[in-house]
């Protein structure tokens, strides 16, 4: 596996996805309502500046993830399952190149965190 193609792969994500954060805060600020016409109209721009901030909050968390994985890159681990240390099929990171995970122990994370119905 040549990590170094992930490695600028997710160095690309990175730029640009720290552009466009910053560029979705600034909007999300921006979005101030100068003199809304009545409640209704309030409403609309408090749900609009809500729904950037949510989507802002979102792209810092995979921001955060890609510079987990850039770091897994600069300490050898990279491609590597977090949990057993087997290598990740290339696959895997080609959908996903901050995986942190293997397919296997994702899914049973995943598993591990779904509510379970009670009776």
């Amino acid at each position: 596996m040549d990590v170094q193609v992930y490695k600028q792969r997710l160095l690309d994500l990175e730029t640009s996805l720290s552009n466009r954060l910053a560029r979705d805060a600034a909007r999300g600020r921006g979005q101030v309502s100068d003199t809304a016409e009545d409640e209704a109209d309030a409403s609309v721009a408090d749900e609009s500046k809500s729904e950037n901030f949510t989507e802002v909050e979102l792209e810092a968390t995979l921001l955060g993830e890609i510079r987990d994985a850039l770091q897994r890159v600069e300490n050898g681990t990279y491609g590597r399952c977090a949990v057993d240390g087997g290598l990740m099929d290339p696959k895997r990171l080609d959908a996903v190149p901050w995986a942190r995970y293997c397919i296997k122990h994702q899914k049973l994370l995943e598993a591990a965190s779904r509510p379970r119905p009670t009776l």
